[in-house]
């Protein structure tokens, strides 16, 4: 009987392995193993999320290049394996985890010990025994089990704490590894991560998607001519004027340098115009003083460039045509806000 469940099983699994091997060459999708394991998965229909977003991306005739298969098996795949961390736990964790095994066998023992008690004394009472020394021994017995009760509360309290800690300090390490220590924003990985999560949803729902990269004027004039703690300082300023003027659900992350991205999902080309405009303005308008010396630091102003995702496009492409509106708005004099509709209209004139 488990041969023919074993036959069956392989023939199944052999036939997706088929399917999956004909989608990938109809589409032009490279034969890599990760490339397998996201159309494998697609072929069962093991994840309706991913399903619905490679139609998606076929509907839309989307070309499936190294960058979407590899966005595809990062969000679908590698989360799913990532998640089996038990072999990964802290050793203090581990120690935690063995002390409360400890504690659930020392009740069981106590638990079996105290039975056996409490039917001896059920058996005195069935006999000519006195009576004052059966309710001694009850009592007594009793009185026991209290004492390991009170025990084993302690125990649970002291590792109750000792989890608390464990869950505040894994928590601390994941806000650190997902920020940047400077601006307080999102770091690069947390940013690749939120932007393809963000372009899986719009493609999904077809929401609007847009972004804007921002990049602070002269910022070698203010490390150059008042030290490195005033350039910080600027890239601070302008980190919380962008974080202030974001909704909930925005991503601010530092992108590098003295180049800051904030990611708007839901909002179309027209909003992210308006909140950058709104964001270049504050800055404008703020006044900056040198700490130590309580010198007023010229003006900071920045250039912004605006772009809106594309269904048929990676995330990637939508960046690179951002930073050529922001490099436009720094070679049309700065201090600025251009979309990646100027861009498109200045070429055609050109």
């Amino acid at each position: 009987m488990n041969n023919e469940f074993d036959k069956i099983d392989f023939d199944y699994a052999t036939t997706m392995a088929d399917r999956a091997n004909r989608l990938m060459s109809q589409h032009g999708v490279p034969p890599t193993p990760e490339n397998f394991s996201v159309w494998f998965d697609y072929a069962m229909g093991a994840s309706p999320t991913l399903r619905r977003t490679i139609n998606n991306l076929v509907d839309s005739k989307r070309k499936f290049d190294s960058a979407v298969n590899h966005d595809l098996f990062i969000t679908y795949i590698n989360t799913r394996s990532n998640s089996a961390i038990a072999d990964d736990f802290p050793e203090q964790l581990q120690g935690v985890i063995s002390a409360a095994r400890e504690f659930l066998k020392t009740a069981i023992s106590d638990n079996r010990t105290q039975i056996e008690a409490l039917g001896e004394v059920t058996s005195q009472c069935q006999g000519p025994s006195d009576p004052r020394l059966i309710i001694v021994k009850l009592v007594k017995e009793l009185s026991n089990a209290t004492a390991r009760a009170s025990g084993l509360e302690a125990n649970f309290l002291k590792t109750t704490e000792e989890l608390d800690n464990i869950r505040d300090s894994l928590k601390l390490a994941v806000l650190h590894s997902n920020t940047d220590t400077l601006t307080g924003l999102a770091n690069r990985r947390s940013l690749d991560a939120f932007l393809r999560s963000a372009q899986i949803t719009a493609i999904e729902t077809g929401a609007a998607l847009s972004i804007l990269m921002i990049d602070i004027d002269h910022f070698k004039k203010f490390n150059d001519g008042f030290g490195h703690q005033v350039g910080d300082q600027v890239l601070r300023l302008v980190a919380r004027v962008l974080q202030e003027s974001l909704r909930e659900g925005d991503l601010a992350a530092r992108y590098g340098g003295e180049e800051l991205i904030a990611v708007l999902p839901g909002a179309n080309l027209g909003s992210c115009a308006n909140v950058a405009e709104r964001v270049r303005r504050r800055i404008s308008e703020a006044s900056l003083t040198r700490r130590t010396t309580g010198e007023q630091i010229s003006s900071v102003t920045v250039s912004i460039g605006v772009a809106q995702f594309r269904l048929a496009e990676s995330a990637e492409i939508t960046i690179e045509r951002c930073d050529r509106a922001l490099y436009l708005a720094k070679r049309s004099g700065r201090n600025r806000t251009i979309t990646e509709n100027e861009v498109e209209g200045e070429v055609s004139v050109a």
